[in-house]
C-alpha cells in the first residue's frame, strides 16, 4: 500500500579534486531528465523509501550516505497515479534527498532509458521539473559551502 507521499534522491560523487557531479536520469516515458523519485510504502519513513527508491531504480544500496535536505515540495496526486490514496487527498509532499556513491556504474530499472554523470550547471539545465531544480540547488549548495560540508 502506497503511503500518501513521494521521495526524490540525487546519487552525487565527490571527485579526487573536490569537484561534485550529479546523476540524473531519463524517463523512459516522459523522456524528461530527473532525480530517482518514487512513491513511499505505508509504514515506511522517508528515508527508508529514499534507500529503497535508490536501490530498485539505480541499484544504490542503503549503506551509502544519505542526507535528507530541507526541500520539500507539494505534489498534486494526479502527476502520479491519481486518487490511489483515496478521493481526499489532492497533494502529497515530495521528500528529498542526496545520496554519495563512489562510482559512476549505475544500474538502471525499466523507468529510465539512460542515466548521466554531469556537473552542477549542467545538470540543473537538464532537470524538467522545479522541484527537482530547488532539491539539487540545496544539495549542491550544501555540499560545496564549507558552512555545511564540515
Amino acid at each position: 500500500m502506497r503511503a500518501p507521499y513521494q521521495v526524490l534522491v540525487f546519487p552525487y560523487i565527490i571527485t579526487p579534486k573536490g569537484e561534485v557531479i550529479y546523476c540524473i536520469f531519463k524517463r523512459k516515458d516522459l523522456k524528461v531528465w530527473q532525480g530517482i523519485a518514487g512513491g513511499g510504502e505505508k509504514g515506511e519513513t522517508p528515508l527508508k523509501s529514499a534507500k529503497r527508491e535508490a536501490f530498485e531504480e539505480a541499484g544504490i544500496s542503503a549503506i551509502h550516505k544519505f542526507i535528507k535536505l530541507d526541500s520539500i515540495s507539494s505534489i498534486p496526486v494526479e502527476a502520479i497515479g491519481g486518487a490511489i490514496w483515496g478521493k481526499n487527498i489532492l497533494v502529497i509532499p515530495e521528500y528529498s534527498f542526496g545520496v554519495e556513491v563512489k562510482t559512476k556504474n549505475i544500474r538502471i530499472k525499466n523507468e529510465h532509458s539512460a542515466y548521466e554523470w554531469m556537473n552542477y550547471k549542467n545538470a540543473i539545465k537538464s532537470l524538467k521539473w522545479d522541484s527537482n531544480k530547488t532539491a539539487l540547488w540545496e544539495l549542491n549548495y550544501r555540499l560545496t559551502t564549507s558552512k555545511f560540508n564540515k
